[in-house]
């Protein structure tokens, strides 16, 4: 029992390492006192450094894909741009949700979301 209780501990603390989680700083999440996105947040966000940052230790590094985690190289043919988003803050299938938030899950959302 304590074997499964400590593989179900690594297991989850290796997930969330593998996958960008247990970044304690404070982020700047792009609202504003009405909380709604600023745009210009968004747009100064780089999109492709995040994904490298968060993305590529799953999803491979060209986002081609790998094993149970799938490509992202072309993810825009097949999801849209608010589907992506929903996946990146709620999860999906072995991704947990939330692991980019804010402004700079909508710029890598819809830098995702050009990938044809």
């Amino acid at each position: 029992m304590n074997k499964k209780l400590l593989a179900v501990i690594f297991g989850a603390g290796l997930m969330l390492a593998a996958c960008g989680g247990g970044d304690d700083e404070a982020k700047d999440t792009g609202t504003t006192d009405t909380g709604t996105t600023d745009s210009t947040e968004t747009a100064s966000v780089d999109a492709e450094k995040i994904v490298n940052s968060k993305c590529i230790s799953c999803h491979g590094g060209n986002l081609e894909g790998q094993g149970n985690f799938p490509a992202l190289a072309d993810v825009g043919s097949r999801l849209s741009e608010d589907e992506i988003l929903n996946v990146i803050l709620n999860g999906r299938g072995t991704m947990p949700g939330k692991i980019i938030e804010g402004a700079d899950a909508e710029a890598v959302a819809a830098w995702l979301a050009e990938k044809k």
